[in-house]
């Protein structure tokens, strides 16, 4: 399944803790409130020394300065920062939030996509009706014109439904306007793709630090957190490599930290593990099962079903229909596979 290029109401869900993904979200809210409350020259250093304390161990001392206040601008809410290893990962994360599961990141509702072909009515998706709440992690399958592709090319936002609702973390898409949706997948989606999709003539640095050039990002903001998202995703020493100077697996972990940068509410991964050998996918599933421990919410179409075994919930399309909506009883570990 390819996404296009130009990718349950959870109510009654007790709140958990949503802890920052490798600093990034962390780095987003300071970042938004640092331009709001630094009023000097001063306190805009120290907006920035206080973010720069999510790289030091998780048992260091926290920042002594104060954090800064939230904006209207900051996507985040604010909180304590994030840690890692001295590799870069994802360990020992300090809870950053609590999620509120009352309001879904994707609400849909009678769901319709038709396709004129001729005189012929290709019906892609009839009345698709379901939600997916925060922090939930969702592996979509079916065969082969089942509807899986359009309906994740729907709620990223890269194509219209014919009719239905649907609602992206509270927001009804449905009659936006292109420029509208284009800014709503910058700031609310991250796209990862089975191809990468990274620019060769860029290194690693630079091709995570687009999403936010489009967003209107100042430089120094750009750089700094696309260092932190390449170091949670293990990639700290090779930052300034080119793709073809990058493995597959290396090259998916740049896309997943590209996905990161603007703290999107939600990722969609399309065939994240296609292109893979089974130990890197295993590999990548690990980082995104960690990204989902931290907070966000995965929705991730796949043909595998083992790599759907690590994901909390599956849902199965056949012919434009939810065939199946289901809880995996038994979510495996990436990390004990790794381990075993």
């Amino acid at each position: 399944m390819r996404l296009m290029t130009h990718e349950t109401d959870a109510s009654a869900r007790p709140a958990r803790s949503r802890s920052n993904a490798g600093g990034v979200a962390t780095v987003v809210a300071e970042d938004a409130a640092s331009v709001q409350s630094a009023t000097s020259v001063g306190e805009e250093a120290t907006a920035v020394k206080s973010a720069m304390t999510l790289r030091e161990d998780a048992a260091g001392v926290r920042s002594a300065t104060k954090d800064p206040k939230d904006s209207k601008d900051s996507k985040v809410s604010k909180g304590s920062k994030g840690s890692k290893d001295s590799k870069g990962s994802m360990d020992s994360i300090d809870s950053m939030e609590s999620i509120d599961y009352r309001t879904p990141v994707i609400r849909v509702a009678d769901l319709v996509k038709d396709y004129s072909r001729g005189d012929n009515v290709v019906h892609a998706l009839r009345s698709v009706s379901l939600s997916v709440g925060k922090g939930e992690f969702v592996a979509v399958m079916g065969p082969s014109g089942s509807g899986k592709s359009t309906f994740m090319n729907l709620i990223g936002c890269l194509d219209r439904p014919t009719s239905g609702s649907y609602e992206l973390d509270g927001v009804e898409v449905t009659h936006l306007g292109p420029s509208q949706l284009a800014d709503l997948r910058n700031q609310k989606i991250g796209f990862i793709f089975q191809g990468f999709n990274l620019l060769p003539r860029m290194d690693a640095l630079d091709n995570v630090m687009l999403p936010m050039v489009y967003a209107g990002v100042p430089s120094q903001i750009r750089q700094r957190r696309a260092q932190v998202a390449l170091e949670a995703v293990g990639l700290g020493e090779r930052m300034h490599h080119r793709s073809n100077e990058l493995s597959g697996g290396q090259q998916q972990r740049v896309a997943i930290a590209r996905a990161l940068v603007n703290a999107p509410s939600l990722i969609l991964a399309d065939e994240p593990t296609g292109n893979l050998d089974s130990r890197t996918s295993v590999e990548i599933m690990a980082i995104l099962q960690r990204l989902n421990q931290a907070g966000a919410t995965i929705v991730l179409v796949t043909h595998e079903p083992d790599i759907a075994t690590y994901c909390s919930r599956t849902v199965v399309f056949k012919d434009g229909v939810v065939l199946s909506d289901h809880a995996n009883q038994r979510v495996h570990s990436a990390a004990e596979a790794l381990a075993a």
